[in-house]
């Protein structure tokens, strides 16, 4: 009769609790667990008022107590689960991150669901970026970037590339940094590498023009003639004078003219390439384009046929005059 009692309070509780008042859901609770007091449901009930009261540590403790119980009275695992995800929950809204991953994964070793699992992954990342944003400092970037020069200088790229590196993690918006490890990663053959920090480096500032210089650099050893010309283009844009990207344009070109055969093989193999030739709606347009060069004009338009020409363009399979 008394269980029957207990759980009538809750159901009052969890009333009050869906329509905010607050205080009178937890009247309630405390009446169901006088009533029944080896019901930890009870004190869970309690500890999610409190979470919306941003009462966290009073939550914490109800928590606590609610897994003691459940331990007394062998509750479900379920449940012994859900009262550390709650625990959880408080410590991150308290901005405790190192405890709300400490009971997320306690939670897990009772049972493990999505949701709990997810909710440790962005606890997970969250941890990360705030080491991350406690690792920054200018100043010791400056430092390290200087050392990063001088050991450039003497041709030591693989100490350079250390020191160009710490010095990334302590200011990751100095887009130069990015672009003198890829000076490194360029002397030392590493040509992806480079051009993922170039990358990096003009998605910080597009307007660097040796960002987009080296890019067309790395490019260019790896025989992407195409998309090196592109890039040399895009750094004559914003500096006409550069002389870098005029004699990285023009190596391009000669080495286009001179094996036209190998940049056909290499955009055929691209992917991306291939889908947008096996597309038939795309090789009308391309016969259009051929027969009427005034189609074009039209045809672009279209921002998506638009991006699939652009793409035709810088593979080097298609030209415009």
């Amino acid at each position: 009769m008394e269980n029957k009692q207990a759980l009538a309070a809750k159901e009052k509780g969890n009333a009050a609790y869906k329509e905010k008042r607050f205080e009178e859901a937890l009247k309630h609770y405390d009446e169901a667990i006088s009533l029944d007091p080896n019901d930890m449901t009870f004190l869970l009930n309690k500890a999610a008022v409190r979470i919306e009261q941003k009462d966290y540590d009073t939550c914490i403790k109800d928590c606590e107590k609610a897994v003691e119980i459940g331990r007394e009275n062998r509750a479900d695992f379920k449940v012994i689960a859900k009262a550390y995800a709650r625990m959880a929950l408080a410590y991150y809204r308290k901005d405790d991150l190192e405890n709300a991953k400490k009971f997320y994964e306690k939670s897990l070793t009772e049972h493990r669901t999505p949701e709990t699992r997810s909710k440790l992954s962005d606890v997970e990342k969250a941890i990360k970026e705030k080491e991350k944003q406690a690792y920054i400092n200018p100043e010791k970037s400056l430092e390290e970037k200087t050392k990063g020069n001088e050991y450039f200088t003497k041709g030591d790229y693989p100490a350079a590339i250390h020191h160009y590196t710490e010095a990334i993690k302590r200011n990751p918006d100095d887009f130069k940094i990015y672009s003198n490890r890829a000076a490194c990663y360029q002397k030392l053959a590493e040509f992806k590498l480079a051009l993922q920090d170039c990358e990096e480096c003009i998605k910080l500032d597009s307007s660097f023009v040796k960002g987009h210089v080296r890019k067309g650099m790395a490019l260019l050893a790896m025989k992407e003639f195409t998309k090196a010309s592109t890039a040399f283009q895009k750094a004559l844009e914003i500096d006409p004078n550069c002389q870098e990207a005029v004699d990285g344009y023009r190596k391009c070109t000669m080495a286009s003219m001179s094996n036209p055969e190998e940049v056909r093989a290499r955009a055929m193999s691209d992917p991306e390439v291939q889908k947008i030739l096996g597309d038939p709606a795309m090789r009308l347009i391309l016969e259009q384009m051929q027969s009427d060069p005034k189609a074009l004009q039209d045809h672009l338009r279209n921002p998506e046929v638009a991006a699939k020409i652009e793409k035709l363009i810088e593979a080097g399979l298609i030209g415009i005059r």
